[in-house]
């Protein structure tokens, strides 16, 4: 979730929603390779958890070298519905404290939250929609970027083979992004259609404009005059010669 600003100082928040699958395994690589989330205080209700509500998912430095079976493995694993957990207000389960309500109440209020949430977003874009995204994102800000976006389809993610029941292992653990996501497109799509339906429309209105006024010049520039329409023209050239 990122914080922008406009020149009046209102703050927006933004963020980008990746397919579950792929940045599941994203995480999982960019964790094999030793990165550590340490310094993380995951603040909730003005605290952070307690070692208790949050164990280690490993005892030394890193976890570097993790294969991908122990790093599903781990229950207590934060990359497991990572983005519903990130969008959504964890003080309404008790931010980590597992025993505050049941599993199956908690689940569904966190995925309430984050729906919410995200929908009074003024933006947000999807990884696999680089150039809707964009476009989106100009129009609801008013900005211009220099370059248009790239979409890259060959990524660390997409360079892991898994197996069918790797894949299925990986969508069970995270099931609340599962349904963030797919609430997400759909929404994404909507907010795509309608302002390309708006913006549609604020093209014709301008080529109206446009041409009306192109007629509006031409009907002024001879003016019609009673009588004779050869006389007047004429008259009306003569009089124009003298004024140059």
């Amino acid at each position: 979730v990122f914080k922008i600003c406009c020149p009046r100082k209102n703050f927006y928040y933004i963020t980008m929603l990746r397919d579950p699958v792929s940045r599941y395994l994203s995480e999982w690589k960019h964790v094999q390779r030793g990165a550590t989330w340490k310094t993380s205080l995951h603040m909730c209700d003005g605290r952070s958890p307690t070692p208790d509500e949050l164990p280690t998912c490993y005892p030394g430095d890193d976890w570097s070298g993790v294969s991908l079976r122990e790093f599903m493995d781990c229950t207590y694993n934060l990359a497991n519905n990572r983005q519903v957990r990130m969008l959504a207000d964890l003080s309404l389960v008790g931010c980590y404290n597992l025993t505050f309500m049941n599993e199956s109440e908690r689940n569904a209020i966190l995925l309430q939250s984050a729906k919410s949430n995200l929908k009074n977003m003024a933006f947000f874009g999807l990884t696999e929609f680089q150039r809707k995204t964009q476009f989106l994102f100009e129009r609801t800000f008013n900005l211009k970027f220099i370059s248009p976006f790239t979409q890259f389809n060959i990524t660390r993610a997409s360079n892991v083979e898994i197996n069918e029941g790797a894949r299925r292992r990986i969508e069970e653990l995270n099931f609340l992004d599962v349904q963030l996501y797919e609430y997400a497109k759909d929404l994404f799509q909507q907010r795509y259609h309608r302002t390309k339906q708006l913006e549609r429309q604020r093209d014709r209105q301008r080529r109206r404009g446009e041409r009306r006024l192109q007629r509006d010049h031409r009907g002024h520039r001879w003016p019609k005059q009673e009588g004779n329409p050869e006389g007047a023209v004429t008259e009306d050239y003569n009089s124009q010669v003298v004024r140059w």
